[in-house]
């Protein structure tokens, strides 16, 4: 098959959950467009409603997602067999499914990833945290890896910079596209990662998140000031 996804492409996030003032479909489409415009390549989306919106307002490749926060941390991303029917049927070209290890309380990560790719005609993106993981995921039959669990299952803060050791080590050991995503915050960590093989860099708050984006800029402030 395939990819769908060329290589060398700028994913940008357009997520917001509810408690954010740009949570809903009609912004999070408009914020997809935006990032139309200024060149990327795809787009990251979570939940039937905005995927849904988005592929009307765009022409670009959508990695859909549906998160079930009460799955926990590690287990949120597309956990369930409703998830990826909602995520399919609203438009997704690519299904974002978590493959952390540990207990799956909701469906075995080969059986998602049967459904979305048999069932559903998609392209599978594995979630993952550890090379182990994206092993693992890769055998099972995932089309991508994402670093996008790193640093977020070890219940301790994650790391200010990402995880680029672990797009080299990938890149290494899989033959599969590696897509470099979780706290890429400027043009030249999203261009490291591409020098070590990243065959796509997913970019979410430094673009797509106004209030931590200010945060940033008003804490940079407030030690000039002490």
């Amino acid at each position: 098959m395939t990819n769908i996804l060329p290589r060398g492409t700028l994913v940008v996030s357009c997520q917001a959950r509810a408690d954010n003032p740009l949570h809903g479909p009609q912004i999070m489409a408009a914020m997809a467009r935006a990032a139309q415009q200024g060149g990327a390549g795809g787009i990251r989306a979570n939940g039937g409603a905005d995927i849904a919106a988005i592929r009307r307002a765009t022409t670009l490749p959508i990695l859909g997602l549906v998160k079930r926060y009460e799955f926990g941390p590690a287990m949120a991303i597309t956990p369930d067999r409703a998830a990826v029917e909602e995520a399919a049927l609203a438009g997704a070209h690519i299904i974002a499914l978590g493959a952390a290890a540990g207990p799956r309380p909701a469906a075995p990560l080969d059986e998602l990833i049967a459904l979305a790719k048999n069932t559903y005609g998609k392209q599978v993106m594995a979630d993952i945290a550890t090379v182990d993981e994206g092993l693992a995921a890769a055998d099972h039959g995932a089309d991508y890896l994402a670093t996008t669990l790193s640093g977020y299952t070890t219940g301790k803060p994650p790391p200010d910079e990402p995880d680029l050791a672990l797009v080299s080590t990938l890149v290494a050991m899989t033959e599969l596209p590696i897509v470099a995503e979780g706290r890429y915050s400027t043009p030249k960590t999203v261009a490291e990662a591409f020098d070590r093989g990243a065959y796509a860099v997913v970019v979410g708050t430094a673009i797509t998140n106004p209030a931590a984006i200010t945060r940033r800029f008003v804490e940079a402030a407030a030690q000039q000031e002490s």
